[in-house]
């Protein structure tokens, strides 16, 4: 649909980088530290590491056992990809159809460019009631963004509703995992997080679940009778009805879909199905991917305003933001823009061996592991400097695990291939004096681009067999190959090259030809 709104918000121009520019780019997309410097303070915590280790095994085995049960297990994931590929190659016309059908059911749609933008739409929002309370559904489109820093910022108090993100909060933390952000919290640390932040909690509270649980349901239910706004995000937007979903196992969105006056909807752009019918293949994919139950707890959907015989029903203003916020750019990608098939399962966190070792924060962004690896520096940009976010695509040993286990087949291993081509060839253009490793790639290209160089290389390794003993390089080698000696066996190289074995295999059937 040529020059509809859709499109103008989708082809607007980027200055500089293709991710958000940098007077605007707020939120929680990058951290302070790269990747590296974060990761080895991580991997000091034991305790860190073993509550990643349990929690990450048990979701494991939990979606091994359900996704089993279902026979056509693979084609639900080709029809999860196959959604989504349209669903990219015809966002703005899509986009278009949505805020048509919201805005004819009694909504309001805001597009959003960036996160500076979202922000000051929600806050203005937010003001206009003359609350200063809102109580929020899990978010990760508003964690993003920073929503609740820009809101307090405003005299507006934001209150969540899930459980582990009221941990977090009260814990004044940040989430480390895309469906458990406190995963790396211990019954016993969120215990002694409620005596200190919760009011009126019982001194005497114990660290059991079930109580802790009860103490915060106390808590949130005050919150959630006397609050007129909320705030969530969705999981999935209906293009050709209007709808909005929302997925969550505690019934805490329900709550806030239901009870207040005025509902705030924050959504990245990404999350669209173009029909109802395609939820079907959705709502079986994320429950056993995410949690490994066969089917969600609490799903919510609504569409604009409604009310019975003159009775409201549900909230009476709804607004849906629509959030940009470095999609475009990624989108501009063949290859780049299937990170935005993301459904937020969080099944590449859990089977990622360098997630499970380091924990969320370690990766600065609000989306963690794998997919947060190719996600975050598409959505701030590649620049080739020392920014954290350009650490991220080399945060991974590309063993594929996370692939195999994506619902909808994101190939995340060549995303991050690509990544990190694109950081050096942009190192390349940024900086004229060459690092260690690129003057060794270069040595190595030279030296494989010439058979004759090639094999007097091979034989040149046997020289190097009095440094190895027991398959361990004795002595560290210089840098920059010190940093791979002095945490990586090297097996001992063999009596022969290839060449010289397949030249002697050659000449013993010539002798025994003659013979």
């Amino acid at each position: 649909m040529s020059g509809g709104r859709g499109q103008t918000f989708l082809g607007m121009p980027r200055a500089g980088h293709p991710g958000p520019t940098a007077d605007t780019a707020v939120g929680h997309l990058q951290g302070e530290r790269d990747f590296p410097t974060a990761a080895r303070d991580a991997l000091s915590d034991s305790q860190l590491r073993r509550n990643l280790g349990h929690a990450t095994a048990t979701i494991r085995a939990k979606r091994a056992s359900v996704v089993g049960e279902v026979p056509d297990w693979e084609a639900l994931r080709d029809a999860g990809s196959a959604i989504k590929t349209d669903t990219m190659a015809r966002l703005p016309e899509l986009l278009e159809q949505l805020e048509t059908e919201v805005t004819a059911r009694g909504g309001i749609v805001h597009w959003a460019r960036d996160a500076a933008e979202a922000n000051a739409i929600v806050t203005r929002l937010v003001k206009q009631t003359g609350e200063t309370e809102v109580v929020k559904v899990k978010s990760m489109a508003t964690q993003e963004i920073g929503l609740n820093e820009a809101l307090e910022d405003a005299g507006i108090t934001a209150y969540e509703t899930d459980l582990a993100e009221l941990i977090v909060q009260l814990g004044h933390d940040a989430p480390s995992h895309i469906l458990v952000p406190a995963i790396h919290r211990g019954r016993s640390e969120i215990r002694e997080i409620f005596l200190r932040e919760m009011p009126n909690v019982d001194p005497a509270i114990t660290d059991d679940p079930r109580a802790l649980a009860e103490a915060a349901r106390g808590y949130l239910r005050r919150r959630f009778l006397r609050a007129k706004v909320a705030i969530s995000g969705a999981n999935f937007a209906v293009a050709d009805t209007g709808t909005l979903v929302v997925l969550e196992s505690e019934g805490n969105g329900r709550m806030c879909l239901t009870l207040p006056e005025t509902l705030i909807t924050v959504m990245g752009i990404e999350k669209l199905v173009p029909t109802w019918r395609d939820l079907e293949v959705f709502l079986q994919l994320l429950p056993r991917s995410s949690t490994g139950e066969r089917m969600n707890p609490y799903t919510s959907a609504w569409t604009g305003v409604h009310s019975t015989e003159g009775v409201p029903d549900g909230p009476q203003t709804f607004h849906l933001v629509l959030l940009d916020n470095g999609r475009t750019a990624a989108l501009a990608d063949e290859l780049g823009r299937t990170a935005l098939h993301c459904i937020r399962c969080s099944a590449c966190l859990n089977v990622c061996p360098v997630y499970e070792r380091t924990g969320g924060h370690a990766y600065g962004s609000v989306y963690p592991g794998p997919i947060g690896a190719v996600l975050s520096p598409q959505l701030t940009g590649i620049t080739g400097g020392d920014e954290p976010n350009d650490s991220l695509p080399f945060a991974s040993s590309l063993c594929g695990a996370c692939y195999q286990v994506c619902p909808v087949k994101i190939d995340i291993p060549s995303i991050l291939v690509q990544l990190r081509a694109e950081h050096v060839e942009a190192r390349k253009a940024r900086s004229k004096v060459p690092t260690a490793e690129a003057v060794a790639m270069a040595a190595a290209a030279w030296t494989m681009g010439d058979e004759g160089r090639f094999a007097k290389a091979g034989r040149a390794a046997r020289m190097g067999s009095p440094m190895i003993r027991r398959g361990r390089v004795r002595v560290p080698l210089p840098p920059p190959l010190s940093g791979w000696t002095a945490s990586r066996d090297v097996p001992s190289p063999p009596p022969e090259t290839f060449r010289e074995w397949w030249a002697h295999r050659d000449q013993s059937d010539a002798s025994e030809a003659r013979a």
